[in-house]
């Protein structure tokens, strides 16, 4: 899942940390390329720090993804999450599939 600002990734420290815990426990990712894939994160995309919590849909790591989208002001938030993309939108901001997303870039 990822959230776009003028085609640029918006990332939070939670979002970093929830894909860091799926890399290790998932795909048993060492800390040393776990650390490579933080710093990689931190450079590819804004970091934002969202200041009011979202609870609208059941699964805790889909708020925190609504919560990056608010605060950086994202154009959309680009998932394959059926949740996710039963909201269509989120205060405004579109919820697309990657599909979708790439068909609205010029």
């Amino acid at each position: 899942m990822s959230v776009t600002r003028h085609g640029r990734l918006v990332l939070s420290r939670p979002i970093i940390l929830e894909l860091l815990d799926v890399l290790a426990r998932k795909f048993g990712r060492n800390p040393d390329e776990l650390a490579r894939v933080a710093l990689f994160l931190s450079e590819l995309g804004a970091i934002v720090n969202p200041e009011t919590e979202i609870n609208v849909l059941a699964d805790d790591p889909d708020n925190r993804i609504l919560e990056c989208a608010v605060s950086g002001n994202a154009d959309a938030v680009v998932t394959g999450d059926r949740a996710m993309l039963n909201l269509g939108a989120f205060k405004e901001i579109p919820i697309l599939t990657l599909a979708k997303y790439l068909a609205t870039v010029p």
